[in-house]
């Protein structure tokens, strides 16, 4: 019997695709074929009842994926399915699948059968509780020990620079209401800390343990490059959430620290001079000077910073204030 049949037979009763869903599930995947059927089935028993859509994103693989994506899609309404042109990474998988889903809550899991979806039911209870996003925490992990060990450091390090002190910052899988993934772009590989962006717009974050499974398929890619990138991401975070709305805050005080700096040197080099020492050859000169410029130049970048800022601000005002609710719709 084949992956259509099978799913055909076990799935009865789905909401039919015209309707809203009450939860998207979105399952971006690379070469992850034999995972598929079977996280399909999965999902379809924790769910129940509950109106759900599946959606696969296909980023670009090699293997069977797509084929086996279209045979579920044809046997199950709740299934669908999205291709990306080439590998383009998680970022763009995700944002192709948060574009096509039509519910209210969003749900972003791996397709490696890692994640257990037996956890999403209370994952939906908590975004029920008034949060707007669910973070899973892998408390008993099934990952070699150097994985843990980074991991843990970067969980550390991204609490201790972004006062957002989650377990496991990295798990792949959340639950989003809506309003925040329209709040939030998601570009490059800034996905993994949309928990952050989304405490800097206010929304409420949570997490809950959750069960982590040993691969079953496949190999991990998780590898020294990841790490690398998840450190210079939480670089580029830290500036949005801090800086995004107050640039000369950050350049206006590095053009106050070189300028400071530049005049105590020259300062220092025209007692010498007035003392009857040369000082026209001096290196340190040309770095008192530098320092000077630099400084101006920081100066600018703050003023020009704050003009986008406003200017982005006065045009869009009323659809990016963070306003939660209103008794006007009461």
């Amino acid at each position: 019997m084949g992956v259509s049949e099978q799913v055909r037979e076990a799935h009865e009763g789905v909401v039919a695709p015209e309707a809203k869903p009450e939860v998207s599930v979105v399952v971006p995947g690379l070469n992850e074929s034999e995972s598929l059927p079977l996280l399909a089935a999965q999902i379809r028993d924790a769910l129940g009842v509950k109106p759900y859509e599946l959606i696969f994103v296909d980023d670009g693989s090699t293997d069977e994926s797509w084929r086996v994506i279209n045979d579920l899609a044809q046997a199950d309404p709740a299934v669908r399915g999205v291709r990306l042109r080439a590998n383009f990474g998680k970022a763009m998988a995700l944002a192709a699948g948060f574009q096509r889903a039509r519910a209210d809550v969003v749900v972003m899991m791996d397709a490696d059968l890692q994640d257990d979806p037996a956890d999403l039911p209370r994952m939906l209870e908590k975004i029920a509780d008034e949060l707007d996003v669910v973070v899973g925490w892998k408390v008993e992990r099934h990952d070699p020990l150097n994985r843990r060990l980074f991991s843990k450091v970067f969980n550390t390090t991204v609490g201790v620079v972004t006062g957002v002190h989650l377990h496991d910052m990295n798990c792949g899988f959340k639950a989003y209401r809506r309003e925040v993934l329209d709040a939030i772009p998601i570009y490059g590989d800034l996905f993994r800390f949309i928990p952050v962006l989304a405490s800097w717009q206010g929304f409420l974050i949570g997490e809950i343990p959750i069960n982590h499974r040993a691969r079953q398929f496949g190999r991990s890619r998780y590898g020294l490059e990841r790490i690398l990138r998840g450190f210079f991401d939480l670089l580029s975070v830290s500036f949005l959430t801090k800086y995004s709305r107050k640039p000369m805050h950050l350049f206006g005080l590095l053009g106050l620290l070189f300028t400071a700096l530049g005049v105590l040197i020259c300062g220092y080099l025209a007692v010498l001079w007035f003392a009857g020492e040369a000082i026209g050859t001096r290196p340190l000169l040309l770095l008192g000077v530098l320092l000077i410029l630099v400084g101006a130049q920081s100066f600018s970048i703050g003023l020009l910073g704050e003009f986008m800022a406003f200017q982005y601000q006065r045009k869009d005002a009323r659809e990016s204030l963070p306003v939660r609710e209103s008794t006007d719709d009461l």
